[in-house]
């Protein structure tokens, strides 16, 4: 059931709410309508292998209800873990899909409350959290949000796992897995752990971060077992883009940041262009993405040369993919077949996870992992890059860079520290080249790489 309720900003909408049930956030990549939900009509989740056959299921139970509805979820990064192995992830478990209460999706000058109603449902209970919802007039976030000085709370440490010893003898183990053949490519993450003195606004942050990041996914997914974390982040990589039969991809690899000159700016595109390094780490990536892709189409068609993607502070190198769905084919079938493609894993890819399974230091949890939506016939998913977890007084920051031969640890760790730049920037904070972590990752002279703007 739905009904229209006038202009509203979903997250000012978000704001509003009860901040203990579950509630998401969704903006596509140049979609003009905005998707926020609160609350749980059905919910899927547990290992990966259990919940997307029960989520295939359950969507085409829609086809003759609700075709129009969708479940909103994702996946941790590494489908073979049951459960997580940090407890600032334990909420997002292996996959997690929900089938909201109420969904509120907006556009520029309207918006449509929708509610879902199942079978079995006790409906005064649901009518008392219909009159319970709450419904602000304003179209961006309310002043008491907006007042929330993001500089305060205020940073009082920085701890970077691994810190510039431990990513260095990372990038040498990794060198090595290249000489002994075991695999062509790996990515490399790095997690920024930021301790503030009070809780942090998560809805603030994403909205400060959305209106930084143009041309990206924008997202943020909690759950109301640990109402404390959010998962948030602006991503500008598709993972799938399914309409009826027709499917697009993309393969992105390769970082350069935009100039601030004119002149600077067309030196870093052609300097990306003409890489070999990054063509190479590209081609990896494209031709993963296709190999994937041939036994669950029957056309296929790709770009001729990477172009460049161009972000606001950011550029990648970039290849359109599109093809022809054979019949039957599920969109969870697509999630099972793409994720993780090199650009987050490594190619082979069972040899670069299980290198990573050996030796990253933490938990990536849903960072890398597949988020987005599923509906009939229909699907979106963005890769859950340039993503943070926000739990109480803490911001978890996670960004990687694809290893090849020729990687050097101090440009890799650099290229980092630029995709962290996003949300360091709406934080008032820049990032430089020093780490202010031991190597056990616990922090030790403070933040001296960061500087307060």
């Amino acid at each position: 059931m739905e009904v229209p309720v006038g202009p509203v900003h979903p997250l000012a909408w978000l704001h509003a709410q009860d901040d203990t049930d579950t509630a998401l956030y969704w903006h596509g990549r140049g979609e003009p309508l905005t998707v926020a939900t609160y609350g749980v009509a059905e919910e899927l989740m547990g290992a990966v292998a259990d919940v997307l056959p029960m989520l295939e299921a359950r969507v085409e139970a829609l086809r003759l209800t609700a075709p129009v509805s969708r479940y909103y979820g994702g996946l941790r990064f590494d489908g073979s873990d049951t459960v997580a192995r940090e407890e600032r992830w334990a909420a997002f478990v292996s996959a997690r899909f929900v089938l909201p209460r109420f969904e509120l999706t907006a556009g520029p000058r309207a918006a449509t409350l929708a509610c879902h109603v199942l079978p079995g449902d006790d409906l005064d209970a649901v009518l008392a959290d219909l009159d319970a919802l709450q419904m602000p007039v304003a179209v961006r976030l309310p002043l008491r949000a907006q007042q929330i000085d993001l500089m305060s709370p205020r940073l009082r440490s920085r701890t970077d796992v691994p810190n510039a010893e431990g990513w260095a003898s990372r990038i040498a183990a990794a060198i090595d897995g290249f000489d002994d053949e075991r695999f062509e490519k790996v990515v490399l993450a790095r997690r920024a752990a930021l301790s503030f003195s009070a809780p942090m606004e998560p809805l603030s942050l994403l909205d400060r971060l959305e209106a930084a990041t143009p041309g990206c996914y924008h997202f943020a997914f909690r759950f109301a077992d640990d109402p404390d974390a959010t998962f948030l982040g602006a991503s500008p990589e598709r993972l799938i883009c399914r309409d009826g039969r027709r499917v697009e991809t993309e393969a992105v690899a390769g970082t350069r940041p935009r100039g601030l000159l004119r002149g600077d700016d067309a030196r870093l595109r052609d300097e990306l262009l003409g890489s070999e390094k990054d063509r190479r780490e590209h081609g990896y990536v494209r031709d993963a993405i296709l190999d994937a892709l041939r036994p669950v189409t029957t056309r296929l068609d790709i770009d001729a040369e990477a172009s460049e993607l161009a972000l606001a502070s950011k550029r990648h190198l970039r290849s359109g993919i599109r093809g022809t769905l054979r019949d039957g084919i599920a969109s969870t079938d697509l999630l099972a077949a793409l994720h993780p493609t090199p650009a987050v894993g490594g190619t082979p890819t069972d040899a670069a996870l299980a290198f990573l399974r050996d030796t990253e230091p933490f938990d990536r949890g849903w960072y890398a992992g597949p988020v987005g939506w599923v509906g009939v016939d229909s699907a979106e998913f963005a890769v859950a890059i340039r993503s943070g977890l926000v739990r109480a007084n803490t911001l978890a920051l996670y960004s990687g860079a694809g290893i090849v031969r020729g990687s050097v640890a101090e440009a890799e760790w650099a290229e980092i520290e630029h995709k962290l730049s996003d949300f360091l920037g709406v934080l008032g904070l820049s990032a430089g080249a020093g780490d202010g972590a031991s190597g056990d990752g616990r922090a030790t002279d403070g933040v001296p790489h960061l500087s307060l703007g």
